[in-house]
């Protein structure tokens, strides 16, 4: 196989081109969360009608990625991600013209429809086309594009709307998400470790229900949803803490934590790097330990220590969640988009299941609740972490291989 080697033109081209891939996924999609109370004011619904501006993309986007890899075979990775970002960038704009509430949730849901198409792909590009050794950096390049992406769709957001108007705000990032989608066009090279096949829903399903006996794999699917979901928990209720006496933090301030994302800009590069000269393994349980040590800093009762526990935290998560999603396509052997697209669909259920799970905690059991419950989930990544290090994916791959290929000649 030709590969994308490290440090040539290649390499910096597509690293650049993924970065930008992560950056329009995640700005379009977060666009809507500051805007909330403004929706639930304009359009006169509740705060969680509003909230399905939000939770309705996410939803549909973790559904729709199992139809997107399966589709990526039928169009070609490079081209469907093209078209993904491309309507999604229209999408966002579209939606700044939005005459209702629910037209707006339409053009949301139709977002996430279409968002789909760059995630489990992208993972499944870096995976097949960079050299093994340089997978890690690569994808923890894109990774750190999905932080700066989700930061400012949400900081600009608010920022352009108390200058103009949401609607105003939405073009504006529309517009320069299309900017990048247009970049990502003329830089990501050619897919060449891949073909277009025309595969049936059977054989799309032949490879899913292949990669669910792969139990390995399926380890390491599992900690896209311990992990999104531990994260989102903290975020989901450290602002009713801060807005709360004695800390009596406006919403501004604590939007603007956020900034901390750019911890995990830094981490996904790093800690990928770290992954390729000491494995996943070792460094996913340092990336771990340190979400740890940020979820118990927040414990302590002292503004700047608590926001520093979030910023470790973050740092933390954001190197877990790269290394993760590169070893996916190690432990996948083929139909690597299609375990892509579980890895994120666990993701996304991590954050749908386990964020509203950790509201009763919150409730009963306050802020100590909270984090007892983040802490607990990254305990269950452990021994996860451990069964898949002790379960090699040559060996299993190269078996599971000759029996789906077997298998797929008598569909």
């Amino acid at each position: 196989m030709s590969y994308i080697e490290q440090g040539s033109i290649e390499q910096k081209k597509a690293s650049f081109a993924l970065f930008l891939g992560g950056f329009v996924t995640f700005a379009t999609l977060y666009t809507t969360q500051p805007l909330m109370p403004l929706f639930s004011n304009q359009f006169g619904v509740s705060a969680s009608i509003a909230s399905l501006a939000l939770s309705l993309s996410t939803g549909v986007l973790a559904i729709a990625m199992i139809a997107a890899g399966a589709l990526s075979d039928e169009f070609g990775k490079k081209k469907l991600m093209i078209i993904s970002m491309f309507a999604a960038s229209l999408i966002g704009i579209f939606t700044a013209l939005s005459p209702n509430f629910w037209t707006l949730l339409a053009f949301r849901a139709l977002l996430g429809v279409f968002l789909a198409g760059v995630p489990a792909i992208a993972m499944a590009y870096v995976s097949e086309e960079f050299n093994p050794k340089a997978i890690g950096t690569a994808m923890g390049l894109y990774i750190s594009g999905t932080t700066i992406g989700g930061m400012s769709g949400r900081i600009l957001t608010g920022l352009l709307t108390d200058l103009f108007n949401w609607r105003i705000a939405l073009i504006i990032i529309g517009i320069v998400a299309l900017a990048a989608s247009i970049t990502f066009l003329f830089t990501l090279p050619e897919p060449r470790n891949s073909e277009k096949k025309h595969a049936t829903l059977k054989e799309m399903l032949f490879a899913y229900k292949v990669h669910s006996y792969n139990r390995p794999l399926l380890a390491v699917i599992s900690l896209g949803f311990l992990l999104m979901g531990g994260f989102v928990t903290l975020y989901n209720y450290i602002g009713f803490l801060l807005m709360a006496p004695p800390f009596s933090l406006s919403q501004t301030f604590i939007g603007f934590i956020f900034v901390v994302f750019l911890t995990g800009t830094f981490s996904a590069m790093y800690m990928g790097k770290k992954a390729d000269v000491y494995g996943n393994p070792r460094t996913l349980k340092w990336s771990i330990a340190i979400m740890a040590a940020g979820a118990v800093m927040t414990l302590i009762p002292v503004l700047s220590i608590m926001i520093m526990g979030i910023a470790v935290f973050t740092f933390g998560f954001f190197g877990a969640h790269s290394i993760a999603s590169a070893w996916v396509g190690e432990y996948a052997g083929f139909n690597k988009t299609q375990a892509s697209s579980l890895y994120l669909l666990l993701y996304y259920l991590g954050s749908s299941v386990a964020g509203s799970f950790g509201g009763w905690f919150w409730t009963h059991l306050h802020w100590p609740g909270v984090i007892g419950l983040v802490l607990a989930m990254l305990g269950v990544t452990v021994p996860l972490i451990r069964y898949a290090k002790n379960h090699k994916p040559g060996v299993y791959s190269t078996v599971k291989n000759k029996k789906s290929s077997n298998a797929a000649n008598s569909v």
